[in-house]
């Protein structure tokens, strides 16, 4: 499991004067492209394949406040992954000072090719390394279906 430490400052906490919804979001992203650069899928890899990240939906359950002026870690396991690494879902946990566990984000995206913008296989030298992730007891194969599963569909102003 991979953590990234987050101070939390000022600008994270709203009116209530607690963790705001926002800060959780940006806490996810922050660990995941953290993680992601780190194992090289840094702005030169996207840029060489000329493709990028894009998150399908994010969920977070909230267990317990958190407020300012303790440090926080938010783990990253990647739950599960399509074949041709089209699709990939994120699991993140916050943690407050103790190691409890005060919130928790399920995402799911997929690769966008920046030219076409459509949905793109992962390149195979960059699958490779996501192959080789240590993945959680409840990893899962994704299926295009999977990215169906809320049946959430558009609905347009008349």
């Amino acid at each position: 499991m991979y953590l990234k430490d987050f101070e939390i400052r000022w600008n994270d906490i709203d009116a209530n004067r607690h963790l705001a919804n926002k800060s959780y979001i940006e806490f996810a992203a922050h660990t995941r492209m953290a993680f992601l650069i780190e194992k090289g899928f840094d702005q030169q890899s996207l840029a060489k394949f000329n493709i990028g990240p894009v998150v399908f939906y994010e969920h977070i359950y909230y267990f317990k406040e958190v407020f300012y002026g303790r440090p926080v870690k938010v783990s990253l396991e990647i739950t599960g992954l399509s074949e041709d690494g089209k699709f990939f879902e994120f699991r993140h946990r916050y943690y407050d000072y103790k190691g409890r566990n005060f919130a928790q984000c399920e995402m799911m995206g997929a690769w966008i090719d920046l030219g076409s913008r459509k949905l793109i296989s992962l390149p195979e030298e960059m699958q490779e390394f996501l192959n080789k992730v240590e993945r959680p007891k409840d990893f899962r194969v994704l299926t295009k279906e999977d990215t169906r599963k809320f049946a959430k569909t558009p609905v347009d102003l008349d």
